[in-house]
C-alpha cells in the first residue's frame, strides 16, 4: 500500500552567521556629570578647567596632589617626616580602613604637609585630603599640622593651610582626636606670636572639628565658591533650632556675607592670589 499522505522529511536551513561589527571599547569614566547642574563634561576638559565645571563654577573637590600641582613652583616641595596613625582604642577593623585609604589616596593619613614655593616665595604648606576616610583630623593630622606650625615658626615662613575635611575629628581615635583640636589651636597661638602670616583656605567641605580649631584661625581666611563650611551640619542644625534655613546656609557666599570669611577666591585665581598676600608679608 502506498503512503500517500506521508509526510514529507523536514530539514533545517543553517544561514551562515553575518559578521558582527568589531565594538570599539570606550575607557570608563570619559565623562563626568556635574554635581550642581547635571551637565555632562568630557574628564580632558575638567582637567584643563582645574576640575571646575565651564557652565554653572561648581567646583569639584579634587586631591591633594592635584591641588599641589595647581599651586606649588615645579619640584619645590618637600615633606615632612611622614608618619602613620596607630590604634590606640583598639577600634575593630580601624588599620584595614587605613591602609586601604593609603592604597586608594598614596597618603600616608589625611594631610599633606611640607615646605614649598609659591612664586619663588618660601612657605609651610599643609593640605587636608577628603579621599581619605573623609579629611578627618586624627593624632597624626593633628601632629603634622603642630609640627608644621613650629617648622614655619623656626624658619619665620608664612603657612598655608588647605582645609577640606568634612569628618571633623576621626571617631576611631577618640579622645586621642579630640584632642587635636586644642592641641592645632595652641600650634597657631605660638605661631601667632612669630609674628608671621598664616592664611587659611577652606575647600570644600570643611565642617566639624577642623573649622572649629585650626581651619577659622587664619589671619586671612579665604575659600573656594559654594564650600560647604561650618561646625554641625545644615540639617542637624535645622533639627535642633527647628527653624528653616536660608538655602545657601553655611556655603561660603552666606560665610562671606556675614563676616566669616575675608574673600571668596575661583580655583584659576587661587595661586595668583596666594601668592600676592604672601608678597605683602615677606
Amino acid at each position: 500500500m502506498l503512503r500517500v499522505f506521508r509526510s514529507k522529511p523536514k530539514y533545517v536551513t543553517v544561514r551562515p552567521k553575518a559578521e558582527q561589527p568589531v565594538r570599539k571599547e570606550v575607557p570608563d569614566n570619559l565623562w563626568v556629570q556635574c554635581e550642581r547642574c547635571q551637565a555632562m563634561i568630557y574628564r580632558k576638559e575638567l582637567d584643563k578647567t582645574m576640575h571646575v565645571c565651564g557652565k554653572c563654577g561648581y567646583h569639584f573637590r579634587i586631591s591633594v596632589h592635584q591641588r599641589t600641582a595647581h599651586l606649588v613652583d615645579p619640584d619645590t616641595f618637600q615633606p615632612l617626616q611622614p608618619l602613620q596613625a596607630g590604634n590606640p582604642l583598639g577600634f575593630p577593623n580601624y588599620e584595614e580602613k587605613l591602609q586601604q585609604a593609603r592604597e586608594r589616596t598614596g597618603l600616608d593619613d589625611a594631610i599633606k604637609i611640607g615646605t614649598a614655593r609659591i612664586d619663588g616665595i618660601p612657605l609651610v604648606l599643609a593640605l587636608i585630603d577628603f579621599g581619605f576616610i573623609g579629611g578627618s583630623m586624627g593624632s597624626v593630622v593633628g601632629e603634622q599640622l603642630t609640627r608644621g606650625f613650629d617648622l614655619a615658626c623656626s624658619r619665620e615662613l608664612p603657612i598655608v593651610v588647605f582645609s577640606g575635611g568634612g569628618g571633623g575629628a576621626r571617631m576611631h581615635e577618640g579622645i586621642f582626636s579630640l584632642m587635636q583640636m586644642a592641641k592645632t589651636s595652641q600650634a597657631v597661638g605660638r605661631f601667632r606670636r612669630c609674628g608671621q602670616l598664616y592664611l587659611s583656605v577652606l575647600t570644600h567641605p570643611t565642617m566639624g572639628g577642623i573649622y572649629a580649631s585650626f581651619a577659622s584661625l587664619g589671619d586671612i581666611i579665604m575659600a573656594e565658591p559654594g564650600a560647604l563650611i561650618g561646625f554641625a551640619g545644615p540639617r542637624i542644625v535645622a533639627e535642633t533650632t527647628r527653624q528653616k534655613l536660608p538655602e545657601d546656609f553655611q556655603t561660603a557666599e552666606f560665610a562671606l556675607e556675614h563676616g566669616m570669611l575675608d574673600a571668596i577666591v575661583p580655583r584659576a585665581e587661587m595661586r595668583s592670589t596666594v601668592a600676592m598676600l604672601l608678597s605683602y608679608h615677606v
